[in-house]
């Protein structure tokens, strides 16, 4: 092993397993994770025959329920605009190639790759415990990033409807949050945040990484289609809340011939703020994209990997604060000019703060009882 395979382990990963695209799917396996000890393989034993050519057979979605121990989660990274962060559920079906929270199913001894899609696991008594949370007499207000690591607005939500509850208890306290999406089911709490956002305590954000549909449906396959998305930036900014337009990730001769048109259209569309990260491949994120790319891009492959290796230092990733969000060298920098002429040309600004909320009309929740509070009892 080289000393640049010791320095970044997530290169020398590899799948257990055959590698199949679905439809609906992101990730084309069912790689292990890097905490299992016993280690699998699949192998031909000839019974398959003609079977071959058949479809392979369906992932179902199972959203399992739970009961988490606590729902906020605080980070002092200087890469970040917020410290602490809220995330209703566990996995997310949208299916995200890149996205960098796969690795966090390797703790659950799921797989990062087709489990973390479609074994969702959803925090039942988070609005409790964020209400007992403000409630303590120490908590010192902070403005909270939802849907951070997992779409707080995925498919089950839906039906389970956790973010709106939270929504509601941050609502009725008057405290600051932010929301990051690809869905369109945001639109169903513009109520609860035009109230806030008039009151400077919420804003929003769509990630839109091109406005290619037929790219968008093996990049993120189960989220809002690039247009639809344009269209709840639209309905949010005609509501009254800020929002800004996520351009992430970033990837070389993917989506980044993207980048003006997306800053452009989000403009038009009604985005007052834009802001790009350049492709990360933290742990298992590295094999599950590199065989999505040869999967689908096969003619390109290895020039997208070369320039992104360009970004990094020679490796697939460096997870060093400052770089890892934008990367170094030429690429880098050039890719840095690209944006700040677009958003400039467009109006926008950069990159939005959450200092900016208002957290000063904070109401501390007063529970009535040591019994188990639910989101609609008296907060006050």
């Amino acid at each position: 092993m080289s000393d640049q395979q010791k320095k970044h382990p997530a290169q020398v990963m590899h799948f257990q397993g055959a590698s199949v695209v679905r439809k609906g799917r992101g990730a084309t396996s069912n790689m292990q994770g890097r905490y299992e000890t016993d280690q699998r393989e699949d192998f031909d034993d000839g019974w398959d025959g003609e079977d071959e050519q058949l479809e392979p057979p369906v992932v179902r979605t199972i959203v399992t329920e739970e009961q988490a121990k606590s729902i906020l989660s605080r980070n002092a990274s200087p890469d970040l605009p917020f410290g602490v962060s809220l995330n209703p559920y566990r996995g997310c079906e949208h299916g995200c190639i890149y996205c960098f929270a796969r690795p966090t199913h390797s703790y659950l001894g799921l797989s990062p790759g087709l489990d973390f899609e479609s074994r969702i696991f959803a925090k039942m008594n988070a609005p409790q415990l964020l209400l007992r949370e403000l409630a303590t007499p120490s908590y010192v207000p902070a403005s909270i990033a939802i849907g951070v690591n997992t779409d707080a607005y995925q498919p089950c939500e839906r039906e389970l409807g956790l973010t709106r509850r939270i929504l509601q208890v941050l609502h009725d306290c008057e405290h600051p949050l932010a929301l990051i999406t690809k869905s369109s089911l945001i639109e169903r709490d513009i109520d609860l945040l035009a109230a806030m956002a008039a009151k400077n305590q919420a804003v929003a954000a769509v990630t839109i990484t091109t406005l290619d549909p037929v790219i968008a449906r093996t990049l993120e396959p189960r989220a809002a289609a690039p247009a639809r998305r344009l269209r709840t930036i639209r309905t949010l900014a005609e509501a009254g809340i800020p929002v800004s337009v996520s351009i992430a990730p970033l990837i070389p001769f993917i989506n980044e011939p993207d980048l003006e048109r997306i800053i452009e259209a989000a403009a038009e569309a009604g985005a007052v703020c834009a802001n790009y990260i350049v492709l990360r491949l933290p742990w298992e994120v590295n094999p599950l994209f590199q065989d999505w790319l040869n999967a689908h891009f096969p003619d390109r492959a290895k020039r997208v990997m070369n320039h992104i290796r360009e970004m990094r230092g020679g490796a697939d990733y460096n997870a060093d604060f400052g770089t890892r969000m934008r990367g170094e060298g030429i690429w880098a920098d050039l890719l840095r000019q690209r944006y700040k002429k677009a958003t400039a040309r467009c109006g926008l600004v950069q990159r939005g703060s959450f200092s900016k909320l208002d957290s000063s009309q904070f109401k501390r929740p007063q529970l009535l009882s040591e019994r188990k509070p639910t989101p609609q009892m008296d907060l006050f």
